[in-house]
């Protein structure tokens, strides 16, 4: 949920759900993190268009913009084209302009084939 969604409720209970937020990640583990080029973020949420970081991962402003690796531990679970959106609160929200599955093997620049032999063996 965001700032905009929760603005109805009572700030008791806005605070009451941003403290159970912060248990809960810090629970979990935080497993879900952000990769751009040496460096990691934690991400507090992901949905389909887009994940949120803590500004408080930031030493100065938050600059992740173009192609990031989105993690699940140590497995990556996509490759994004991301645009930074605007700050909301302690938050930074991030969109994707694409998103890409990582490849379970590497590319390859000419067509296999089905029937292709598994090995040669050489007559002697």
């Amino acid at each position: 949920m965001s700032e905009s969604e929760l603005f109805h409720l009572p700030a008791e209970v806005r605070e009451g759900l941003a403290l159970a937020r912060a248990r809960d990640r810090k629970s979990t583990g935080g497993r879900l993190r952000v990769q751009m080029g040496e460096a990691w973020y934690p991400i507090i949420t992901f949905d389909e268009t887009g994940f949120e970081v803590p500004l408080t991962a930031f030493a100065d402003a938050p600059h992740l913009r173009g192609l990031v690796e989105i993690h699940d531990g140590p497995r990556m679970i996509r490759t994004v084209l991301v645009v930074a959106g605007e700050p909301s609160g302690d938050t930074m929200r991030y969109d994707f302009k694409r998103t890409t599955a990582p490849r379970m093997q590497a590319p390859v620049d000419y067509e296999r084939t089905t029937e292709a032999p598994v090995a040669y063996l050489t007559g002697r």
